[in-house]
């Protein structure tokens, strides 16, 4: 069976661990943390960066920064992992969801202005496939009303938009380093913070809610409980990895995109018949190759071509469904059809790419789609 994904290590990962263990200190905040910050905060231009536990650890300290409180209303896309919703009903938050844009899965920006309401207090993008929300739109929206914009950039990792890094627009935004990822760590997040104003209390929160990385820092003379928090870092177990996965960052995106452009040239002729939909790069973003993915025409096509591909050893799987029908949250939904929401829902396949995948592979996966299409 060809796996829909496989972790990647390149070989200093172990290393790496090792040193980490034998340096006596591998419960977080240590070298390799520090290194990965360096690494972000130079290459990204992020005001602050933090490692997190988790993507969701990193979109729940989003919300605590944005200063959601009970009753705000948060605009984000239905098409989206629940992690995006749930840190914000955390805070007592409703949620207001937006439709996807009709070529893209990414909130379509249009539709934000009309569901702003006095009660409106943050906008939070997904930037679906690492492909780039229309940030223009969304960021003089928040100006214009006041609003915060935070980045779900958990599929973003080296992509930009109108040549601005991804997570480096909002105020702030969170990157996700599990196992499915460009980059990983087995699970872990990152925090990067924008707002300058935001970036003292980005530390407190990190640290449980104290201000102990002030106080080790030299900066004052003994820490306390200050603010609100949690245990939000990532041992230097998962730095470690991480650190040793940035340095080949070149080396594993160049191979992940030559899988992408494989899949794509190889699928061209489904598109140009009107078979199925590849995904489509709006003119202002960037290709990171997070993910290559179909849309076919309708359910019963997708739960098909699953069960061909399947037969085939090839594992191929859906991806999210939209929240705003979801059991949790249907009966707080306003009422609103979401079309291309749910026609992403019903009908967009992802395909596998991991950097280990292959030619032989690709060209095996392609050849058995253009079959289930020519039987």
């Amino acid at each position: 069976m060809i796996p829909f994904n496989k972790p990647y290590a390149s070989g200093k990962e172990y290393e790496y661990l090792k040193d980490a263990v034998l340096s006596g200190k591998i419960s977080g905040n240590g070298k390799y943390t520090k290194l990965c910050h360096e690494y972000f905060q130079k290459k990204y231009h992020f005001n602050k960066s933090l490692l997190t536990s988790s993507c969701t650890d990193a979109l729940e300290m989003c919300a605590i920064l944005q200063d959601i409180q009970p009753g705000d209303e948060v605009i984000m896309p239905s098409y989206t992992f629940v992690s995006t919703s749930n840190a914000y009903i955390l805070r007592g938050a409703k949620i207001v969801f937006a439709d996807s844009e009709a070529q893209h899965p990414n909130i379509d920006a249009s539709t934000i202005e009309s569901l702003i309401t006095p009660r409106t207090k943050a906008i939070c993008v997904v930037h679906y496939a690492g492909n780039a929300c229309e940030m223009d739109t969304v960021m003089a929206l928040a100006k214009k009303y006041n609003l915060s914009v935070a980045e779900d950039a958990a599929q973003a990792i080296d992509s930009f938009y109108e040549g601005k890094p991804l997570g480096s627009i909002g105020d702030v935004a969170a990157f996700s380093f599990h196992e499915t990822k460009n980059i990983i760590s087995g699970e872990g997040g990152m925090l990067a913070v924008n707002n300058e104003k935001l970036i003292p209390r980005s530390e407190i929160i990190w640290e449980k809610g104290t201000n102990r990385s002030a106080f080790f820092r030299g900066e004052i003379d003994k820490y306390g409980w200050v603010d609100m928090g949690s245990s939000f870092l990532p041992s230097e177990l998962q730095a470690a990895y991480l650190y040793a996965q940035l340095e080949e960052m070149e080396t594993i995106q160049n191979r992940r995109k030559a899988i992408w452009n494989a899949y794509f040239e190889g699928l061209t002729s489904l598109e140009n018949a009107g078979k199925v939909k590849l995904p489509s790069i709006p003119s202002y973003a960037t290709n990171n190759a997070h993910m290559f993915y179909l849309v076919c025409n309708n359910l019963e096509e997708r739960t098909a071509l699953i069960a061909h591909l399947k037969k085939d050893d090839i594992l191929a799987v859906f991806h999210y469904l939209s929240l705003h029908d979801s059991p949790f949250y249907k009966d707080k939904h306003d009422g609103r059809d979401l079309p291309n929401s749910d026609r992403f829902s019903n009908t967009l396949v992802r395909l596998p790419l991991f950097y280990e995948l292959s030619d032989d592979e690709v060209a095996k996966i392609t050849h058995s789609i253009l079959q289930f299409y020519t039987q």
